[in-house]
């Protein structure tokens, strides 16, 4: 596989987003775009990035703004800036112009993990007719974590609520993956960090009246296919009640083709769980049958 090249481009309030690209050769069949998880950055997608750069896919992410390498210095990790978690979906939409310039005319999908996956959701309310699918794991609805979160004492976080099933635990992380070793890589990753800066948490979790909106929902355009994949156990998507409700909400609105993937016992990160293989496998089918249609 090719090395990943690093990019950068200058956000709307002059920050600097450090971005990557995987694969670009003679023949692209489609984009993939990744919008990453809280704590970590793009350089944990490089194994799938490699799975579907092998099947004719270039792959674009960016680091978050207090992530990754956008975050400088390191004391930034968390910090969103002033612009907060919507400005972080704009940064999403710029990538996205950067690459349909790279690659006009290609089928586009947009990937999103975890806090990645809530800031896809806001993207599909105002641009989806800018991509031809939607791909979320690790999601479910922002409200019902606004409303834990609402009961929590002042200060406290509630990222500290995730691990709650799984103790007592080897690590705090036990919530992530049954696989030790990605969770010890995880936590062991010199770019991890446990949680949002606390004001760039509540622009995170002020976000959920938008998403929950049936009217706002309904901007969606009907016919943008979805495809969720989740695990059984992971605490974000409330053990897939709150992904049956996400679903339940796409479907009232009129979305027409949505795919979903249940894995029993699975916990939060699926693309780094014990059977990965699979999940990735089932991915790559349901992006195909994207590309394919479009071609």
């Amino acid at each position: 596989m090719s090395t990943p090249e690093r990019f950068q481009f200058k956000s709307d309030d002059g920050l600097s987003i450090a971005c990557v690209k995987w694969g670009n050769g003679r023949h692209v069949r489609g984009v993939v775009q990744i919008a990453h998880g809280l704590g970590e950055h793009m350089g944990r997608y490089a194994e799938l990035a490699k799975v579907l750069v092998e099947d004719e896919l270039v792959v674009y992410g960016n680091d978050h703004r207090g992530h990754g390498l956008t975050a400088k210095p390191s004391d930034s990790f968390g910090a969103f800036g002033p612009a907060g978690f919507d400005q972080l979906v704009d940064d999403m939409v710029a990538l996205r112009v950067i690459a349909k310039n790279e690659h006009p005319d290609k089928p586009y999908i947009l990937l999103g993990h975890s806090m990645g996956s809530f800031a896809a959701q806001q993207f599909v309310l105002d641009h989806s007719h800018s991509i031809d699918g939607l791909a979320l794991s690790g999601s479910g609805t922002l409200d019902g974590w606004a409303r834990i979160a609402q009961s929590l004492a002042p200060g406290e976080d509630p990222m500290k609520l995730m691990n709650a099933a799984f103790e007592p635990a080897r690590t705090p992380m036990d919530w992530l993956s049954r696989d030790n070793a990605e969770v010890d890589k995880f936590i062991n990753d010199p770019l991890y960090f446990p949680s949002l800066k606390p004001e760039s948490m509540q622009s995170f979790l002020d976000a959920f009246p938008r998403l929950a909106d049936p009217r706002e929902i309904r901007k969606i355009r009907d016919d943008l296919p979805v495809y969720i994949l989740s695990g059984s156990d992971d605490p974000v998507g409330q053990r897939l009640e709150g992904v049956r409700v996400l679903i339940d909400r796409y479907r009232s609105a009129g979305l027409t083709s949505i795919a979903k993937d249940f894995y029993s016992g699975g916990r939060h990160e699926m693309l780094h769980e014990v059977n990965r293989r699979d999940v990735i496998t089932n991915l790559l089918v349901w992006m195909s049958s994207i590309v394919e249609r479009r071609s």
